[in-house]
């Protein structure tokens, strides 16, 4: 067995910063807020859908108002992601690369469970994932660390040889609080000082530089 890698999903695996912008600021023209441009929405995501909504809003909304809006967006987002949601560049291959070497795989997202299995699906239709883990309710999002530990128990590996590979500080406080390796990517919504800030042993630029990381230091066979 070798260690378990869990993977976020937006800014990590997928750009969706295009769809959920469109989807976000379709269900806010709706009910007449502002909308925002996508430098701003990348600000607000990583939360979960609700959070995202009351960033969007500000604090000017009311619970009914957030309701409606969240609502609006996820009717919208559920028919739209397609066309605002792709893979980063080598991604695919990269997944392709390390299930060929037999590393379990896993994705956890703070995005609802729904849309994070069907983008998985859709998107990597050939990566046999162990566990695919959205917000669901009932478990705290990241950065708590149950939904982590739950794919640890799937993987029927200690904490200690799993690595969580995030875009953001929240994916690196996730793996500290499950006791997880984590290494950060540079390509989505945290930069590299705030990345090294929030604890990551390693950083990728690239998905060619993440697939080196992963062969060099962590693909040795776990002790029996």
């Amino acid at each position: 067995m070798k260690n378990g890698l869990i993977f976020d999903l937006d800014g990590t695996l997928v750009d969706s910063l295009p769809g959920i912008t469109d989807s976000l600021n379709r269900a806010l023209s709706a009910h007449s807020f502002p909308t925002h441009s996508p430098s701003a929405v990348r600000g607000f995501v990583g939360n979960g859908s609700r959070i995202l909504i009351e960033r969007a809003l500000h604090t000017n909304a009311s619970e009914a108002e957030i309701d409606q809006v969240e609502s609006a967006f996820k009717a919208d987002y559920e028919v739209s992601w397609p066309t605002g949601t792709n893979p980063y560049p080598g991604i695919v291959e990269l997944l392709e690369a390390l299930q060929a070497r037999q590393f379990p795989l896993a994705v956890l997202s703070n995005k609802p469970h729904p849309f994070t299995a069907s983008i998985v699906a859709s998107l990597f239709p050939k990566i046999q994932f162990t566990c695919i883990l959205g917000q669901l309710p009932g478990i705290p999002h990241k950065p708590d660390p149950t939904g982590a530990m739950e794919i640890a128990a799937k993987f029927h590996l200690n904490a200690a040889h799993c690595i969580i590979i995030g875009d953001s500080t929240m994916d690196l406080e996730t793996a500290q609080n499950a006791g997880m390796q984590a290494i950060g990517v540079t390509w989505g919504f945290h930069d590299a000082e705030r990345l090294l800030a929030s604890g990551a042993s390693h950083l990728a630029h690239d998905s060619s530089g993440l697939l080196e990381i992963l062969l060099g230091e962590f693909s040795q066979p776990l002790p029996t």
